[in-house]
């Protein structure tokens, strides 16, 4: 199935949905590094599909086949909790630019991710304002109109009995990666569209991956520990009340999901980046100068990570740093970086350090996409239109 892919930055999101079946026709993207990565990884077909530039400019009629899917993460600073949040004030706002491409496209789905802040109370009605505009793209925002004007007259709309426009109907959850298997705690807001005369059933897939499972693994069996040929350590008082929950919740029987992934099952397998042999695994370089402070404190190793962040000036400490058993800390490497987001050993990143973890924080977990991926894809594959 053929795709466009917006604001595709590293290309995590565009990994993801390659894997599950969709050949992206139109790669737009505006960083300059981003497009580099793009362009070094050619395996996945950039090349030739890349527009380097603002996706404002972007002219869908350069795109002459038809299109089952448009995807994308529409810049996130506007709604990020540890941004600006300016939200539809911000200029970095592209979710316009979105409906646009599905209004100029008309693809079978549409899947975009954004930032947890989406959901927040004071941006309520401009992301009620956003659902509203993917449902009925073909009602175009008029110069005149604000937004709140264009809101109320798509309310209008949407109460009429009958639609003669394009309409899509709309889906969206707040999903935690390190559920899918993802060795992250990041969560991500998921929206999801089907055109209406696509007889889709689709519901978000279910979790694969729990904490109550990893919690089980260290404390009940404590298989997690013997898996790693570490010595089981003393329990705190705060996991041995979870733990004793968990006997209630359960009995004698394991959870049925899978353990959530932990930094060390992510990175065990690669060596001290500050041995020589770490030479021998691309962009896996140590870097000096981390350091805790109050509020960054690193990832546990034996958690999943904390969710890797882009940082409006530079790259936030706390969240890009691996802290061990005895507290100490450093940063993590590209590589390790690359783990937590589930991007393939063999993909290599352009810029420097600060540009390219930039990108990685920015990133869609690939394995994240491509369960949400392979779940549209196979819904979409099994309708008639």
């Amino acid at each position: 199935m053929n795709s466009v892919e917006l604001f595709a930055g590293a290309g995590g999101l565009a990994i993801g949905l390659s894997k599950s079946g969709f050949n992206p026709k139109a790669v737009v993207e505006l960083n300059k590094h981003a497009c580099n990565t793009l362009k070094k990884n050619s395996i996945f077909g950039y090349g030739e599909s890349l527009f380097e530039g603002n996706v404002v400019d972007f002219d869908y009629k350069q795109v002459n086949e038809a299109i089952d899917l448009v995807s994308g993460g529409p810049p996130c600073q506007p709604f990020s909790i540890g941004g600006k949040a300016k939200g539809n004030d911000d200029s970095r706002d592209m979710f316009p630019e979105a409906v646009r491409a599905i209004r100029e496209k008309r693809p079978k789905a549409f899947i975009f991710e954004n930032v947890k802040g989406l959901l927040r109370k004071n941006f309520s009605e401009y992301f009620e304002y956003i659902i509203f505009q993917l449902q009925y793209p073909s009602v175009v925002k008029e110069e005149s109109e604000t937004w709140e004007e264009h809101r109320s007259r798509l309310e209008k709309y949407h109460t009429k009995l009958q639609h003669e426009e394009l309409e899509y109907k709309v889906v969206y959850r707040l999903v935690n990666a390190a559920d899918y298997g993802v060795p992250q705690k990041r969560e991500r807001v998921f929206i999801i569209g089907f055109r209406s005369d696509v007889d889709a059933e689709w519901a978000f897939p279910e979790a694969t991956h729990s904490e109550d499972s990893l919690l089980w693994d260290k404390w009940v069996t404590g298989e997690y520990w013997i898996r790693h040929n570490i010595d089981k350590p003393c329990i705190d008082e705060r996991t041995d009340k979870k733990v004793a929950k968990l006997h209630k919740k359960y009995g004698l029987f394991r959870p049925i999901e899978s353990p959530w992934v932990t930094v060390r099952d992510a990175t065990s397998d690669l060596p001290d980046p500050k041995s020589p042999v770490a030479a021998q695994h691309d962009q896996h370089i140590f870097k000096d100068g981390a350091k805790i402070y109050p509020g960054h404190t690193g990832s546990y190793i034996d958690e999943p990570s904390k969710a890797l962040k882009a940082g409006a000036h530079g790259v936030p400490g706390g969240e890009n740093m691996i802290r061990y058993e005895d507290g100490s800390v450093r940063y993590f490497t590209v590589r390790e970086s690359a783990r937590i987001q589930t991007f393939p050993d063999d993909y290599l990143f352009e810029g420097a350090w600060g540009e390219i973890m930039r990108q990685l924080g920015n990133a869609v977990p690939a394995k994240l996409a491509e369960v949400i991926g392979l779940s549209v894809f196979n819904a979409v594959s099994q309708t008639r239109i």
